[in-house]
């Protein structure tokens, strides 16, 4: 009897055990977890006139990092720039007719903070170089430095120009009767209204491309001054005679000169160097400018808007 109620139970737990099992197999599965994805965040807008650098970083310069420059500097050194700089560096900046360097990739003017860099340059420090000293106050060079680091805060890029869609500034603002005092004191030696001025402000009608001609003394015809002048009339070429010490002689269009070698075009069309020791040979330079170079030194802003205002009335 004790069996039979053993085997009982047992069945009896056999049958509920079962019955979980299947009652487990037959609920629905939880569904799959998942994970949201963070939204996608926008990239920051590019600053105006700016690009892409390192690891995309905004690319900028020193000249655009700068604050604003005082408006009432700035003015004053574009006037002394215009009156001063122009015929060398030109009105963007970017190299005038008298060769001289562009100043939007200049390390002088890009390193410079307020014109303490510019200063020595003004002053004579690179005068082997072509650049003669300028009679410009400190504050008038401050000005122009203020005036230039303005400009290059403008560009889109280092060493582009900037655009601007501002009209040319009128530089006819000297007094023509000044001026023509100044011209019969310092030029009427060499040049004449009534013979090779006779008509200038008719053959170049633009007062700033007439300005830059006289100033120049007409050799504006490319970089560094080679080629016709707007007057024209061809540049006269830079030409030397050397003496050596036998006595012999000979000249030509000064092709280079240094300390150590100077070389010459001859008429006939060669070319001949002679070595140079110290004054041995003899060389004597005739330079058809020197005149209108010893005058850069010189000259004012006020002595440049005055004979330009007399010059355009040369009609």
């Amino acid at each position: 009897m004790a069996f039979k109620q053993s085997a009982l139970a047992a069945a009896v737990l056999m049958t509920s055990a079962i019955a979980l099992i299947q009652g487990q197999a037959q609920q629905p599965a939880p569904p799959p977890t998942t994970t949201q994805a963070p939204p996608v965040q926008p990239a920051p807008a590019q600053p105006p006139g700016g690009g892409r650098g390192r690891g995309n970083a905004p690319a900028t310069f020193p000249a655009q990092q700068r604050p604003p420059g005082d408006p009432a500097l700035i003015e004053r050194g574009r006037g002394v720039y215009s009156a001063t700089c122009t015929a060398c560096h030109g009105a963007d900046l970017r190299g005038g007719q008298l060769g001289g360097p562009n100043l939007l990739r200049s390390l002088v003017v890009l390193n410079d903070q307020q014109g303490e860099l510019i200063l020595p340059v003004v002053r004579g420090s690179r005068a082997e170089r072509g650049m003669p000293p300028l009679p410009l106050s400190d504050d008038d060079v401050k000005a122009v430095a203020e005036y230039i680091h303005s400009v290059l805060a403008t560009s889109g890029r280092q060493g582009m120009p900037p655009g601007t869609a501002a009209p040319a500034p009128d530089i006819v603002i000297g007094n023509a009767a000044a001026g023509q005092t100044y011209f019969a004191a310092k030029c009427s030696s060499c040049h004449s209204p009534g013979g090779d001025l006779q008509g200038i402000a008719t053959r170049i009608p633009d007062p700033k491309a007439l300005q830059t001609m006289w100033v120049s003394g007409g050799a504006v015809g490319g970089r560094g001054g080679r080629g016709p002048s707007p007057v024209g009339q061809v540049r006269k070429p830079i030409t030397a005679t050397v003496t050596l010490p036998s006595g012999e002689k000979a000249s030509g269009r000064l092709v280079r000169i240094d300390h150590f070698i100077v070389t010459l075009a001859l008429d006939d069309g060669t070319i001949r160097s002679f070595r140079r020791s110290g004054d041995r040979p003899k060389v004597e330079v005739q330079d058809p400018l020197e005149a209108h170079k010893a005058l850069l030194g010189v000259l004012t802003e006020k002595d440049i808007h005055d004979v330009t205002a007399y010059l355009v009335t040369l009609k």
